[in-house]
């Protein structure tokens, strides 16, 4: 079942199922939203959460325990509950059960809220600690956006541009998927300019940190800005797409809480970069906020 949002400017359907967008839809009848080719990428813009990326042979540590939970988390593949919906406003929730604690032993409250004014789109995240004692948690976002939006256009035309970066200085990614310190590759980039294929600089995914602005921008050819991601509150972000001997035909820009697991950091939890804790009957909200012209 999916929730409608509507305002003079955008049209936006987000699934229960996972919380997950499925289209955003301007008033001139583009689609902005990957809509989920199962023979390229079968998904649109899925919530990570409490972990994002693989873990390392699937398993963390907690307290001497070890725990396995699939790359991801389980938030993108459960049914959340509607617990408000206006013209331009919903509110998903998703508490623990059995099944999460098995995997995640914490006790939980996620809410998503998505609020549509004029062209912009805001989720916000609220994660509540509702166990004895401290929790971890990781959030993040999947976003899938088509490029090109525009008929004659090419997704060779379209860039991800990050203000004020004049230099890419990613990440590095083994086979297995787990991050490699940065340092090993350095991009000059003009304007902040990022291609939408990882594929073409040796990657799976462009992993970047410490931006000038959190802000990420896809432009078409002709330097128009056509969505716009502001994510103050996620420190890290990602760029993928699938690497295929064609165009995909869309991106994900990917702002995250916390790094994906790496080659650097230890199986406990807490020593994840960037890993966010939360004490007994606390809460916090992450957010950030789409722009679509």
């Amino acid at each position: 079942m999916s929730i409608t949002l509507q305002n003079d400017c955008l049209t936006v359907t987000i699934q229960e199922q996972g919380a997950q967008l499925n289209s955003v839809l301007g008033r001139d009848g583009t689609e902005y939203l990957w809509q989920a080719d199962p023979e390229i990428w079968g998904r649109h813009a899925p919530l990570l959460f409490p972990v994002i990326g693989r873990l390392q042979n699937g398993q963390y540590t907690l307290n001497g325990e070890t725990y396995e939970i699939s790359a991801h988390g389980f938030a993108r593949d459960s049914l959340f509950t509607v617990a408000e919906h206006s013209r331009t406003r919903a509110v998903f929730q998703l508490t623990d059960s059995p099944a999460t604690r098995a995997v995640w032993p914490f006790a939980f409250r996620l809410t998503v809220t998505f609020t549509l004014e004029e062209n912009r789109l805001t989720k916000a995240c609220t994660v509540e600690n509702r166990s004895e004692g401290t929790m971890y948690y990781e959030l993040g976002s999947h976003d899938g956006f088509r490029a090109p939006l525009a008929a004659g256009e090419t997704m060779g035309d379209y860039r991800v541009v990050l203000p004020g970066l004049d230099t890419l200085s990613p990440y590095g990614m083994n086979e297995t998927g787990m991050l490699e310190p940065k340092g090993w590759k350095t991009i000059p980039l003009e304007g902040g300019r990022v291609g939408l294929k990882p594929a073409d600089y040796g990657l799976d995914t462009v992993v970047v940190d410490q931006l000038p602005r959190r802000t990420a921008q896809l432009v078409d050819g002709a330097g128009r800005v056509r969505v716009q991601l502001d994510f103050p509150d996620f420190p890290y972000l990602g760029i993928w797409t699938q690497a295929k001997p064609f165009d995909t035909n869309y991106v994900c820009i990917e702002p995250w809480s916390t790094l994906p697991d790496g080659t650097f950091a230890g199986r406990s939890l807490a020593d994840k970069a960037g890993i966010r804790t939360l004490e007994p009957g606390q809460a916090e909200t992450l957010r950030y906020t789409s722009t679509f012209s």
